[in-house]
């Protein structure tokens, strides 16, 4: 029997490293089968944050797509996402650094589209190939002086051709994609103040006449993933029901249901080129599908009956199709990080880029429990990780320090797939609680807008429902609550220290909003209107932006507050962070702030992942008093006014 030690909760020592996180954050992002060939993108902290497109052949060689200074990314949305796309040994991608469209042939990338009138003027993404392989289409986002539009175009696909508009006017435009028989194109737009995940319309042009039929969406309705078979029909995910399903429709023929379930296939369109299901050429479907909070394949067959195959994957995405009776995918699961897989309808998987093997002893690994509490009236939901350290226990009668995680979004969810990022906390002798407050997605649009018109409300009573209710349970320190988030969840973690009667002893902000006025005059076109759903239209609901904002209680601060921020940040500009910085400085309030230079919205780069883990992990040890473990030579930082 190993002997156990004894240690305050935070001061365990731990294989889970600063360095191995930042290991693990070399992930996939995307995978696409060419032929019998997979593509995937890895992104690269130690190379910058880059995007690197990897080939594997059928014969298991890799092959590195893009040499030293090309990165797959795109800026559309600002979040990305469709970023490339492959079709028989050929890729089309953005390059980050211009946002021009490449191609790439095994040889050096060549530019399609021309140099834009400012420098990344022209942005591309969320393309596809017409079935002759002479054109394609993809959305293309404009920036003017004055102006932002997005557009579908057309473009040679093998050599520079000036872009040619085929559809204009809505506000925001995605996933076109051509009928096997390349004369019909469906797409999916929106209109201010809607993002995707409330309002959007499925249109199909058929491209000889330039008819277009609105084929599904509206008012009340998210159609997403337009997808064609190879018989003519088309098919798409809507919420029609209260969940995202699964329709098909075909000329002349009504939208009927496909796989009609309690539970969500589709995602939210933060990011373009999203594919949830995957049909294949004997009528059968793949698909994803979220429910109770946790993610897994199903198969449709022709006649309407779902069968769920025997998987050990609780997080899945990138679901496409692959030859007869296979898709490839990207999941994971709580034991391990994301992989690409080919899985048959069957059920059998073979790996084809296996996820990271763990250099320690599982047993410590905290695998996440499902847990739902009550919030007031209501009901939210999260994942629960308890301390997992073989060597360590606590002492005698104490209970571990809680960490609150909340997502970003706030429409998004809380992911049980394996997160050294979560891992490195409970590892020491925390627990973490990965919160699905009211507005999450994963458990349908009813539960998805009880946050309309109540954010900083609804996430605020949520977060702090957790922790109370954890606390009640025995299974925290009640004197030892945290709370930390990014983004959406930065800006519910300010909102929930802003209150005299905030249950947490610290928090720690990753470029989240202090200023929500300053967000809806100082933001990008795509979530420019976001805040009319959360909030209220503006300037009509000025009072309660201003009555929301943490910058506005700055003095019923009484906690200490981290502040990581990147410097290049164009969603939630540096400005945020700084205001509520600088207003904790002139009220002399304990607060430490970072600012990390080359760094967007979320970090990429392995020196900044690093160094915020040290930072963050320093300020509790300050709050908490735990001593560090001395092994670990993480920078810290010191915090003012303490």
């Amino acid at each position: 029997m190993a002997f156990v030690r004894i240690s305050p909760y935070g001061s365990w020592a731990t294989p889970v490293t600063a360095d191995l996180v930042v290991a693990q954050a070399v992930r996939v992002g995307d995978a696409r089968p060419d032929g019998d060939a997979v593509v995937w993108a890895e992104r690269r902290p130690a190379e910058g944050g880059r995007s690197q497109l990897v080939r594997c052949a059928a014969d298991g060689t890799l092959t590195e797509l893009l040499p030293g200074g090309f990165d797959a990314r795109t800026a559309v949305h600002e979040y990305g996402g469709g970023d490339w796309w492959v079709r028989d040994g050929v890729v089309w991608f953005a390059n980050w650094a211009d946002q021009r469209l490449y191609r790439v042939a095994g040889g050096e990338p060549e530019p399609l589209t021309p140099e834009p009138a400012s420098p990344r003027g022209d942005r591309f993404a969320d393309g596809d190939v017409h079935p002759g392989g002479s054109v394609l289409v993809a959305v293309r986002e404009q920036h003017t002086r004055d102006n932002v539009r997005n557009e579908i175009v057309r473009l040679a696909a093998d050599r520079p051709s000036e872009p040619e508009v085929l559809v204009s006017g809505p506000d925001f435009v995605a996933s076109p994609r051509f009928s096997p028989d390349g004369r019909l194109l469906a797409w999916v737009s929106w209109d201010h103040p809607s993002m995707p995940w409330d309002d959007t319309v499925l249109t199909v042009r058929d491209l000889g006449t330039g008819e277009n039929t609105v084929v599904a969406g509206g008012p009340g309705e998210s159609v997403l993933e337009p997808r064609w078979r190879a018989d003519g029909s088309l098919l798409f995910l809507s919420d029609r029901t209260g969940w995202w399903n699964l329709y098909r429709w075909a000329p002349g023929e009504a939208v009927t249901p496909v796989v009609v379930l309690d539970a969500e296939i589709g995602v939210p369109a933060w990011t373009l080129g999203s594919a949830r299901y995957a049909p294949l050429p004997d009528g059968r479907i793949v698909f994803a599908r979220w429910s109770g909070g946790y993610d897994g394949l199903a198969v449709a067959t022709p006649d309407g009956a779902v069968t769920v195959p025997d998987l050990p994957f609780t997080a899945v995405g990138a679901v496409r199709a692959a030859g007869a009776d296979e898709v490839v995918l990207l999941a994971g699961s709580p034991a391990e990080e994301p992989g690409v897989y080919r899985v048959t309808a069957e059920g059998e998987v073979r790996t084809v880029r296996p996820p990271r093997k763990l250099p320690f002893d599982p047993a410590y690994v905290s695998a996440p429990e499902a847990i739902s509490f009550p919030s007031g009236d209501a009901v939210a939901h999260g994942l629960f990780y308890p301390p997992a350290n073989p060597e360590f226990a606590g002492p005698e009668g104490e209970l571990p320090p809680l960490i609150v995680l909340i997502h970003g979004g706030p429409t998004s969810q809380a992911a049980p797939v394996l997160s050294l990022a979560v891992q490195f906390w409970t590892t020491r002798g925390f627990a973490v609680v990965d919160v699905n407050y009211r507005g999450s997605t994963g458990f349908g649009r009813a539960f998805r807008e009880q946050l309309r018109g109540q954010w900083g409300v609804a996430d605020v009573a949520d977060c702090r429902a957790a922790a109370r209710w954890l606390a009640e349970q025995g299974r925290v320190d009640e004197r030892k609550l945290l709370i930390r988030g990014g983004s959406a969840g930065g800006y519910t973690t300010l909102a929930a220290l802003a209150r005299e009667d905030t249950p947490f002893a610290a928090g720690t902000d990753l470029y989240g909003v202090a200023d929500l006025e300053a967000l809806a005059r100082d933001t990008h076109k795509f979530e420019s209107r976001y805040l009319d759903g959360l909030i209220g239209p503006y300037p009509e609901a000025r009072k309660v932006y201003v009555e929301r904002s943490p910058l506005s209680h700055v003095g019923s601060f009484a906690r200490p507050l981290l502040v990581l921020q990147g410097a290049e940040d164009a969603v939630v500009p540096p400005n945020q962070s700084e205001l509520i910085v600088e207003a904790l400085r002139r009220r002399r309030l304990p607060v430490a702030y970072l600012l990390f230079e080359g760094e967007q919205h979320g970090f990429r780069r392995a020196e900044t992942i690093r160094r915020a883990l040290g930072a963050e992990l320093g300020f509790y040890s300050q709050i908490l008093g735990f001593p560090l473990p001395p092994e670990e030579d993480l920078e810290t930082v010191a915090v003012e006014n303490l």
